[in-house]
Order: C-alpha cells, then structure tokens, then sequence
C-alpha cells in the first residue's frame, strides 16, 4: 500500500466506513447523526479538550492513571475509586489486548470467564464487545472526561464504537501504535488506518464536537531519545491535523535526568506548534502529555514510590498539561485500585507543592534545548525531503532508510540501529546514530558526554552501558554504575 498525506474524500471515506462497522456486530450500534448529537449533549466539564484548555491556560498539571477491566459494573467501580480515592483529575479506559489486536471472539470468552470467575480475566475493557450502549453507561456514571487508551494497530472499529459512545479522547497513531507494539504490520497500512480515525474525528468537529487525540509519545519507554519521540509525535499531529483534527495533546515518556525532562516538554510544544504552522495547519492547538517513567520498577514499595515521586516532581516543572500516573506495583503486574489510587495521591500531592515553582533558566537548560530541537529539526527536515514534501510517504520512507528509528522496537519496518546510553548526568545520549540525519556538530556532542561518563567510571563507553542502563532504576540507580 502507497499512502499520502491527504485529507481522505468522502466517497473514500464512507465507503470504507462501511467495511469497518461490518467487523463486529456491535458496529451496526453506531448511527453517526445520532452519535453526534449524544456528543453535543455531554456537559462541558467532561469534554476532555476544556479540561485540557484550561490546564493549559492556568499552567496546572491534570492527573490521569491506567485501569480497565472486562465487566463494565467493575470497570465503572474501578474508575470511581480512582476518581473519589485517588482524586484523579481525569480518567483513563484502557482497552484490553485481545481488542487491540482486534481478535474480538477472544475478547468475547474473557468477558464470560470474567463473569463466571468473579474477577476479570482481560487486561483492560473490551469496548468493540461491550458496544456504544455499555460505552455510554461507564461516560455517564463518571463526572470527568474519560480516555480511550489502548495499543491498537487498527482501531477503527474501536473509534467508531467508543466515539459514538461518549468517550471525548482517543490515543493513538499510526506510527506510535504500530512500531512500538507489532512486528509484522506495515507502516503504510497503519499510517492508513489512522487516517480514517483522524477524519472520523474531523467529522465530529465539522459538527461541533470536540474530540481530543493523542499519539502515544513514550514508544518504548526504554531510554527513547527526545528528538526520536518528538519527531514522531510531531508527524503524528500533521498528520491528523491533515485530517481535521483541531485538539493534540502530545506526550513524552519520562528518562530520569530532571534538566532534560523539562527541556523536552518545552521544545515539544514549541516545536510542534512551529511545524504545525510551518504547514498551514494553524488553527490547530497543542497541548503536552508527560508519562511517568516507563521503565523497569524496584520491587520495593517504597522504592517505587521515590520513582513516581521523582515522575511527579518532573511533570510539575515542566509544566506539561497532564500527566498519566504509575503506580508501586509497577514491577508486580496488574496493580490493584488501592495501590493506582495510592500512586495518584502521592502524584498530586507533589504537584500541588510545585505548582508556583518553576526550574531556573540555566545555561544547561537551554543547552538542553537546543540539542533537542537541532535534532529534531534535522530529524524531521529529513523526512519531508525524503517524502517530497508529503509527511506520511516521508515518514514510510524515513523507516525504511533508517531516517526515524526507534529503539528496542520489534517491528521488522524498524531500522533498530540506534542504542541510547545515559551521560554521566543521567541524561539519555546516542551511542548509535544508526542513520539519523544528524549534523557532525551533534553527533560530537554525543561523543563526548559519553566519554565524560567512561572517564568517570575507568571503563570503555560500549553496549555494556545500555544494559546497565535498562536495569538501572529498578536496581536503586538512574545511571547504571558498574559495580
């Protein structure tokens, strides 16, 4: 499959529409007028684009966990519990494996081993079974705005559905839940896929509804470089925005190195809004999204609650509009409300510490934020070229040459030449350009922040550091020290 960067027409669009309400029975549920107008009676205050306006405009930080489970009773009394006992600011529903992958016959045996279980047998909530009717009943039990968070290649059907349902979010993109998540799906098609969900989006705005999206920023959340996730995030906004998406928020997975963390939402809003409008999409608004640290956990309780204290204190002087919480059971599984609600309460309560507090402009700061943005300009400057001048056939092309690489990914359209390692700061560097496009002036910055680190350390800057690296915050650590 070819694909470009235009706004899909609307034979091509209903055509298909029609292809896609025929993947589940549930599909026939959704009636478009009538979803539109259930959306134009949702009150303001759970329209997730107001809460995030406002955020933005008061400069607050919003909290928002992860939770889902199969049976919509649950779901809903688990989502309360976050709500009233973790004070959550807004709500997540995430979506469980089988939907993602859009094996909805398995999806269905969870939801009745679930009932005859007694507790859930899906690692979230299978919205295409349940279908727009249940989807409603868990947006009117809540009196915030609620998320759809998933992991879906194609989640087609899964945005008509849960759109149709009430839900004033959808996460995701064709990039950032492709590559990160499956091995065997090309870019192309995915890129696609989402297409159709942007221009779903865009119809509901042409009729008054707001809907906000947002691409999934930490793909690995292993030591992903800023430039690498920006740059993806960014393409992901265009491409939406091509499609008549007027709300993104964009996010950013946590690395560990306070100055870098708050460089980085910083760039990624300028950048975004700069780029945005570089390419005639300027009535489109931008808000930040950062993720606590999405690595490996200490086991330890109170250990982990150091690492989302240390998440927390990040997302409040970056200033980043929402931030999506973890919890002290990260390193155990599934955690149970008690401890997603118990991560929330430690969250907000450093937020609202800072909340008047801002990190001084230091000379390292703005370092930091330069190389940020060279690099993702040089990242992105690339892929339009390659693209010749169209971003989504760019970025297809950007993979395959290795342009956009993203670390640890499993797809096979992954390059998977690049290895981060952390300075001696603790700020994630490039081992290995693979074949990013950086300038030569960059490529020597990297160089020698991680040789500062071997001289620290008596030892050669190799592999051996990224795997110290990967385990380190989960060993005590944030840089991993040899022994």
């Amino acid at each position: 499959m070819t694909v470009k960067n235009k706004c899909l027409a609307d034979d091509t669009f209903w055509s298909e529409r029609d292809e896609v309400l025929k993947g589940w029975p549930t599909g026939q549920e959704v009636d478009l007028a009538e979803a539109i107008e259930y959306q134009q009676g949702i009150p303001a205050e759970k329209v997730m684009v107001n809460k995030l306006q406002e955020a933005k405009k008061t400069r607050n930080t919003l909290l928002q966990p992860r939770a889902g489970v199969a049976l919509p009773e649950e779901h809903i009394e688990l989502l309360s519990f976050l709500r009233n006992e973790g004070e959550a600011d807004l709500l997540p529903t995430t979506i469980d494996s089988y939907t993602r992958q859009n094996q909805y016959k398995e999806a269905e045996k969870g939801i009745r081993e679930s009932r005859e279980m007694g507790r859930s047998m899906l690692n979230g909530f299978p919205a295409v079974n349940h279908g727009v009717k249940i989807c409603r009943r868990i947006v009117e039990a809540l009196e915030v705005p609620i998320e759809v968070r998933h992991g879906t290649p194609d989640a087609r059907l899964l945005a008509e559905i849960t759109l149709a349902g009430g839900f004033t979010d959808f996460e995701g993109g064709g990039i950032s839940y492709n590559i990160p998540y499956a091995k065997k799906v090309p870019l192309a098609d995915t890129i696609r896929y989402w297409q159709y969900i942007d221009r779903l989006v865009g119809y509901y705005y042409e009729h008054d509804i707001k809907i906000n999206r947002e691409p999934f920023g930490p793909l690995t959340g292993t030591l992903v470089p800023p430039s690498i996730s920006h740059s993806i995030g960014i393409i992901e906004a265009i491409l939406a925005a091509e499609q008549g998406v007027k709300y993104i928020s964009l996010g950013y997975g946590q690395n560990g190195n306070l100055v870098q963390d708050v460089a980085a939402i910083a760039c990624l809003e300028e950048l975004s809004q700069q780029y945005l409008e570089k390419f005639g999409y300027d009535d489109v608004v931008v808000t930040t999204v950062f993720h606590q640290w999405m690595g490996g956990f200490p086991q330890d309780e109170a250990k982990a609650f150091a690492v989302i204290a240390w998440g927390a204190t990040a997302s409040a002087l970056s200033k980043a509009n929402k931030v999506i919480v973890k919890t002290p059971h990260e390193a155990m599984g599934i955690p149970t409300k008690e401890a997603n609600a118990s991560g929330l309460k430690a969250t907000k309560q450093i937020i609202s510490m800072l909340q008047d507090q801002n990190l001084e402009q230091t000379r390292q700061l703005e370092l930091e934020k330069e190389i940020i943005t060279r690099e993702t300009k040089q990242i992105l400057d690339k892929v339009i070229e390659l693209g010749e001048g169209d971003w989504a056939a760019g970025a297809v092309r950007a993979f395959s040459s290795g342009v956009l690489d993203i670390p640890f990914a499993p797809s096979k359209y992954n390059a998977g030449k690049i290895l981060p390692a952390r300075d001696d700061a603790g700020a994630v560097r490039f081992l290995n350009f693979g074949s990013l496009p950086f300038s030569d002036d960059v490529q020597q910055f990297h160089r020698e922040k991680l040789t500062e680190r071997g001289h620290q350390e008596d030892r050669e800057v190799g592999f051996q550091m990224v795997i110290d690296d990967i385990y380190a915050i989960g060993k005590g650590m944030l840089v991993g020290r040899p022994r």
